[in-house]
């Protein structure tokens, strides 16, 4: 028993055992071993399965459940003993399990193949992990919140479109525009959770078994929403996987913008932000360093994370139904995708609830006369001068002022459709004040954004306790 299991599943049609080329190609165990809880999980339900509909007694599906608890304390434990035969996880634990349980744990692979053996594992490993990502995007959400509520009104600093100063926001308005983009992306998160849900054991190898299985027991003792409702279908896609590396590249993009900030605030010429020891680093030639790693990182990994999606859709794009072996090629990039963007989420996490705001600084930076253009624009606006002439006038006073070497507020004053009463506009923090705009950058607004803010959060984090 033990001479045949250790052979590969498929040995009986060949004649000869598989050349080391093909295995050295063919073997997913270096990376697969990480489905091993779920093939474990999977596999005790599909027992439970097999003994209800009579296709094992119960002393065969007791022998076959201790020996895949043996096997999970032997993986947990790193005593499990993998061998050269074995081509991935799936075959080990089978391997393991008939040698201890001998003739019953032969049986484990009835009504099964390993086409949707490995879906159902990859099914269950992303339900677990996209909750763990959700999480994570929560904690980090949650500093952001931490740090807008310590923002009072004198937190502001410039906005910028192109680049280029343009109108005073407050600090805290500037953050909670990250948080709603990672709210999106929980969202998506939680659309790849959905159509994860769906077992598909019992379809086999593509068209299912003449063996009296019961798919929706699976499911049900498995806590799948729904199981498949087509073999050819349940085996090949993994549309839940092209999804989860589009969820993860998306929510990597927004950190990458949240580090690029980071780093553009950090800089001596911005001087925004000052850097926690913990979460910079230094530099080998340069004593005077201190550099934003982590930002950068967070940057550089976007366009990584975008490789394993794209490269994943060019796999899928040309295959056939049902099953092929190109779908091996959906472990290695997700796996990645996952566990680089949890790391990012703690780092970034770890670093904006630590970094110090130079707020005098920001503020220096937005009480330029000329960031308030606007804000004249408008006042001309009230006195019925219709927003094309308005924006002319002050663009006019703009130009002016930078060409004549003249401030802004001289030009303003002696301006007979502006004033001296405009000349308050121009004064700090006036103009941030004035934004009233429901969810603009203003502090009415932003009390009410943050509130709304919280309530998400608390809504999420009821989600994540159920």
């Amino acid at each position: 028993m033990t001479d045949e299991s250790s052979k590969p599943l498929w040995h009986g049609r060949f004649g000869e055992g598989p050349a080391d080329a093909l295995m050295a190609l063919s073997v997913s165990l270096p990376f697969d071993q990480r489905l091993a809880h779920d093939d474990l999980v999977g596999s005790r339900a599909h027992v439970d399965m097999l003994a209800s509909v009579g296709l094992l007694t119960e002393a065969e599906r007791f022998a076959i459940a201790d020996a895949l608890d043996q096997v999970g304390v032997e993986l947990n434990e790193g005593t499990f003993a993998f061998a050269p035969t074995d081509e991935d996880i799936h075959t080990a634990v089978e391997r393991r399990v008939t040698e201890i349980a001998g003739a019953a744990g032969a049986k484990l692979h009835t009504g099964r193949s390993r086409n949707d053996q490995v879906a159902l594992d990859l099914r269950l490993w992303v339900r677990r992990e996209s909750r763990e990502v959700i999480r994570r995007i929560h904690d980090l959400q949650t500093v952001l919140v931490r740090r807008a509520e310590e923002c009072d009104d004198d937190a502001y600093l410039p906005g910028y479109t192109h680049l280029q100063r343009a109108q005073p926001v407050l600090l805290a308005h500037h953050l909670l525009a990250h948080l709603w983009a990672l709210t999106r992306d929980i969202e998506r998160w939680q659309g790849v959770l959905t159509r994860a849900d769906v077992s598909p054991l019992g379809a086999g190898a593509l068209a299912g078994s003449s063996l009296p299985l019961d798919p929706d027991h699976v499911a049900n003792a498995l806590g799948f929403a729904h199981r498949f409702e087509n073999s050819l279908d349940a085996v090949s896609d993994r549309d839940f996987v092209a999804e989860a590396l589009f969820a993860a590249a998306l929510t990597q993009v927004h950190l990458s913008r949240i580090g690029e900030e980071i780093v553009l605030w950090s800089s001596e010429e911005f001087g925004f932000m000052k850097l926690p020891d913990a979460f910079a680093t230094g530099s080998s030639m340069l004593p005077q360093k201190k550099n934003p790693d982590i930002a950068e990182l967070a940057r550089g990994k976007a366009g990584r994370l975008i490789g394993h999606l794209t490269g994943f859709l060019a796999t899928l794009k040309g295959l056939p139904l049902a099953y092929n072996r190109d779908l091996q090629e959906d472990k290695e990039p997700l796996f990645d995708a996952v566990e680089t963007l949890m790391l990012t989420l703690l780092a970034l996490g770890g670093l904006l609830d630590t970094a110090v705001f130079d707020l005098a600084r920001m503020r220096a930076a937005a009480d330029v006369a000329s960031s308030s253009a606007t804000d004249l624009a408008e006042y001309l606006v009230r006195t019925g001068m219709p927003f094309r002439d308005a924006h002319a006038v002050v663009g006019s006073l703009v130009r002016q002022s930078i060409e004549r070497h003249i401030p802004l507020e001289e030009l303003v004053e002696a301006e007979p459709h502006l004033g001296a009463e405009a000349l308050e506009l121009l004064q700090p923090g006036a103009a941030v004040l004035r934004r009233t705009t429901p969810g603009g950058a203003g502090p009415g607004p932003v009390a009410v954004q943050l509130e709304v803010a919280k309530e998400r959060l608390r809504r999420q984090q009821q989600w994540l306790d159920d």
